[in-house]
């Protein structure tokens, strides 16, 4: 294969941005700062999907160790039944555009998006942080279904048509958006989940359609993850990760980025919270 026509790999306009990484040993402890950036091909969504795991919260997530914790809920519980939950909401959060989140958001974005897996009878706010949800019926699961990528958070309910077009709660703030092409993204200074998560200062996702391109790029260190199917171009010319191996792979990283001790499972791009939980070291 020729070398990498930069022109040509970067469109969008990203190419001024990307600078090439430097080679180095992965900690075992995470480092801030650098920016990480993504290669994902045109189907599947992916670009989407990383996006919006940088940009929007839940009420739960899935832990990279497999395990339900809280996001913007800190504390849940349900009746009897399990059709009435009440859901304690994180205080002292800010939408990037400075409004501050209530449980009105939260009951608002519920009502209008439904939840995949449940029947909702009803959202209401019980006070400025304190949600109330109904379920039709019973459903003992409720809070695994809301760490669901596509279960945001959405100032008012107004959940983004497109992407940077509403304001999140990420640990991520939207700096410029080319639809299915390009995503750049910015940390959130002082964010609640500042020491956990959030450590690069900047996510770039970049749409590259040919897997042998985004390989190509992976080499010459035009980004520093991309979605492979195969590590064909890669073995044998120095040192990456592969995920889950290289034998059965999806995601493939240069050695100087970190990744945690368990991946998500669930869906790609480690169930699309990849720009908040790796790091470069």
């Amino acid at each position: 294969m020729t070398r990498i026509d930069r022109r040509a790999l970067f469109t969008s306009g990203a190419a001024a941005a990307l600078l090439a990484a430097a080679g180095g040993s992965v900690d075992a402890a995470p480092k801030a700062g650098g920016t990480l950036r993504l290669a994902v091909p045109r189907e599947g969504g992916l670009l989407e999907q990383a996006a919006r795991g940088a940009v929007y919260d839940s009420l739960t997530e899935i832990g990279p160790d497999g395990l339900l914790r809280g996001e913007l809920a800190t504390a849940w519980q349900s009746a009897p039944d399990a059709r009435s939950w009440t859901f304690e909401l994180r205080q002292g959060v800010a939408f990037h555009d400075g409004r501050v989140l209530s449980a009105d958001d939260a009951a608002a974005s519920l009502r209008l998006q439904g939840i995949a897996g449940a029947e909702l009878q009803d959202a209401t706010a019980l006070g400025s942080h304190r949600l109330l949800v109904e379920l039709a019926a019973p459903n003992p699961h409720l809070p695994y279904l809301l760490a669901a990528a596509d279960q945001v958070i959405a100032p008012g309910g107004d959940l983004p048509a497109a992407l940077g077009a509403v304001p999140g709660t990420g640990c991520y703030r939207v700096e410029r958006v080319q639809e299915g092409r390009h995503f750049r993204a910015s940390k959130v200074a002082d964010h609640y989940k500042a020491g956990t998560a959030g450590w690069a200062d900047a996510v770039e996702i970049i749409v590259i359609p040919d897997a042998k391109v985004r390989a190509e790029a992976l080499r010459e260190g035009y980004v520093d993850v991309a979605a492979l199917p195969e590590p064909r171009g890669l073995l044998k010319r120095g040192e990456f990760l592969y995920h889950p191996s290289a034998s059965d792979m999806a995601l493939a990283a240069r050695h100087n980025v970190g990744l945690p001790r368990r991946i998500g499972q669930r869906a790609p791009l480690d169930d699309g919270r990849i720009a908040e939980r790796w790091w470069l070291a």
